[in-house]
């Protein structure tokens, strides 16, 4: 097990879905939060979600936004603030293909001077699949007070480690009511 907590973030506005995408069923779970819940509590031994609220349904500890503004960057920024530890492990509720392979991947990878140790793919890259160290927290407090909420900008200005992986399949995202189905239909067959 990884002894770094890992936090997924499930506090955005689905608006592409038309719904809350992480409480949408999954697998054989209520949520697909309580899916990503379950399969990060087999490899780390803290798992957090971050969110704006604690709209679960099941047992899970939740760092909630100390920010109105909704996005990546203050869920990061809360989660420094909240948890007194020297890295993170996140990833976004909405990527359920993400494996076991891809996490080792990126512990057996990182750069122990890395702000951050981010997942690259084709279609660039995902910031919401990486190892985060508090050492970025300034620069995130930095990005905010700016009201740079992009954590693109905030990745392009810290000393950033990209891991590159050679498809995008395992991290696809359900944005939309079409792509949820794709991978429902993918995922149980």
């Amino acid at each position: 097990m990884y002894k770094i907590p890992a936090v997924i973030f499930a506090g955005g506005k689905s608006s592409r879905m038309g719904r809350d995408k992480a409480l949408l069923p999954f697998d054989a779970f209520s949520t697909l939060s309580a899916f990503q819940h379950h399969k990060l509590s087999q490899l780390f031994s803290q798992v957090y979600i971050s969110a704006k609220d604690n709209k679960f349904d099941f047992d899970c500890e939740v760092i909630e936004d100390k920010y109105k503004d909704c996005s990546p960057l203050v869920g990061l920024v809360s989660i420094f603030e909240s948890l007194k530890v020297k890295e993170v492990f996140v990833l976004s509720v909405d990527a359920p293909l993400v494996d076991d392979s891809i996490i080792n991947k990126l512990f057996l990878e990182k750069n122990r001077d890395a702000d951050a140790i981010i997942a690259q793919t084709p279609n660039g890259i995902q910031p919401l699949c990486g190892i985060y160290r508090r050492s970025i927290l300034p620069l995130a407090q930095g990005c905010l007070s700016q009201n740079n909420h992009r954590l693109t900008a905030l990745l392009k200005a810290s000393h950033l480690q990209l891991v590159s992986f050679g498809s995008n399949t395992l991290f696809a995202n359900l944005n939309t009511p079409q792509e949820y189905q794709k991978i429902l239909e993918n995922f149980n067959s």
